[in-house]
């Protein structure tokens, strides 16, 4: 592939086919080998969809030579997590449970994003059925973490960040329930936008979490994830001109995301709020009890819930599923109704706090893990280590999905290592806007 194409981003690659520069077809193809002779792409993506791509990168061509493009990505190739239903294609879920499962159609969002333009060329990796945020799967595949050969890449949508870390894809599109976009975003020095919980449809996609279930984009910029999220649901892209930091009240919070902190992610987090404020930002930092207190309600609200989707499925082949992840969802089958119900009412009223807390803000900043990706070797022989990792991995990131916020992460000055701006519901188009200004003040 070209050299040049493999490293731009999605919106350059979408601007370069604007002005003729590039064909889609030329663009597509360039992908499709790429992901054909690359080493590492058996360990990223579950399986390439050439026909299809092919195919769109075609009508994409028409348009572009008839002047109806339908939009700046129109024609440009992107990954998608294999929990995205695609017709007549498996769509497994990082499981053995579901092998060979095939949908009769595509996802609402795969089928929004193919209107607007968009190449599907493939399905990536993840974590088995989207619960660990470390990217670890020894049934279908572990993939490739950017900085370091020997770690996860980060998970769920693990193969969805490798895909773009390895210059398989200018961009691809992933879920986030409790990280699962920011966390393999982060540890693979990419943007990655996780969404208002509802704001887009999450029919044809593979459930973990109903209530918590959200999809967001992967990119090498907080334009590309602009350009996607409007992709993914139809509409125009925020506008970031003119973004700037001058004025921008942001607070850290200092409340358990600063705990058990690693030397270089706190680093990278220190240094880019620094950057952050000689920009322009004010910062203030806080202290949010009701933080601590949501964290303590999560293994009630996501292990009932995901063990009550799976519970058919996993008990009836749970030989098929690595030890780990079988544990982990068995363990909501010892959650009582009562406390399942009692801890929604809780997280209810600790929202209305935090949104008081926070109303004064354009954005709280956190780290997005206080950790480094961990060994895969280590994770597979050390009990230990793996809890304390599993457990740290997600910790910063579900405080977004417990308080019903959107955020974004964004690379810093350390390699792996990402700060992550929550702002509240539905509020994506200024969080992009203010992550714009952001990722200039942290270049």
């Amino acid at each position: 592939m070209t050299g040049t194409w493999a490293n731009m981003t999605a919106s350059d690659l979408g601007r370069e086919i604007d002005e003729g520069r590039i064909h889609p077809v030329e663009l597509t193809e360039a992908m499709l080998e790429a992901i054909e002779r690359h080493p590492l792409s058996s360990r990223i993506y579950a399986r390439s969809t050439p026909a299809r791509a092919r195919g769109e990168a075609m009508a994409a061509a028409t348009r572009a030579k008839t002047g109806m493009r339908r939009g700046l990505l129109d024609g440009v190739p992107v990954s998608w997590k294999d929990l995205f239903d695609t017709a007549g294609v498996a769509t497994e879920a990082g499981s053995a449970l579901l092998k060979h499962r095939t949908p009769a159609r595509d996802a609402v969002v795969l089928e929004t994003a193919t209107l607007q333009g968009l190449v599907c060329l493939g399905k990536t990796h993840m974590s088995e059925l989207a619960f660990s945020g470390l990217g670890l799967n020894p049934v279908t595949g572990t993939p490739p973490c950017l900085n370091d050969e020997r770690a996860v890449p980060g998970g769920s949508s693990s193969g969805a960040a490798a895909s773009v870390a390895f210059g398989l894809a200018p961009a691809a599109i992933g879920s986030d329930t409790g990280g699962s976009v920011r966390i393999p975003a982060a540890w693979n020095d990419l943007v990655g936008l996780k969404t208002t919980h509802g704001s887009l449809p999450m029919g044809g996609t593979v459930p973990l979490c109903e209530s918590f279930d959200t999809i967001g984009p992967m990119a090498r910029s907080v334009e590309d994830c602009a350009q996607l999220l409007a992709v993914l649901n139809g509409t125009r892209p925020a506008d970031l001109s003119g973004a700037s930091l001058s004025g921008a009240r942001l607070a850290v919070l200092e409340t358990v995301a600063l705990d058990d902190l690693r030397d270089r992610p706190g680093k990278g987090f220190e240094d880019a709020v620094a950057r952050l404020a000689r920009a322009g930002a004010s910062i203030t930092r806080i202290q949010a009890p009701e933080a601590a207190e949501a964290l303590s309600l999560a293994a009630v609200l996501f292990t009932a819930e995901a063990y009550g989707i799976w519970r058919e499925t996993i008990e009836a082949a749970p030989e098929k599923m690595f030890p780990r992840i079988l544990e982990r969802f068995r363990s909501g089958a010892t959650v009582p109704a009562t406390d399942f119900v009692a801890g929604w009412r809780r997280l209810t009223r600790i929202r209305e706090t935090w949104t008081a807390r926070t109303a004064a803000f354009d954005a709280v900043l956190l780290p997005t893990s206080p950790i480094l990706p961990p060994e895969v070797d280590r994770l597979m022989t050390d009990d230990a280590y793996y809890v304390t990792e599993n457990l740290l991995a997600l910790r910063n990131t579900r405080i977004g999905n417990l308080m019903g916020a959107c955020a974004l992460t964004l690379p810093t000055s350390q390699p792996s290592c990402g700060i992550t701006l929550m702002a509240g519901p539905g509020q994506e188009a200024r969080l992009l806007r203010l992550g714009s200004a952001a990722e200039r003040a942290l270049r």
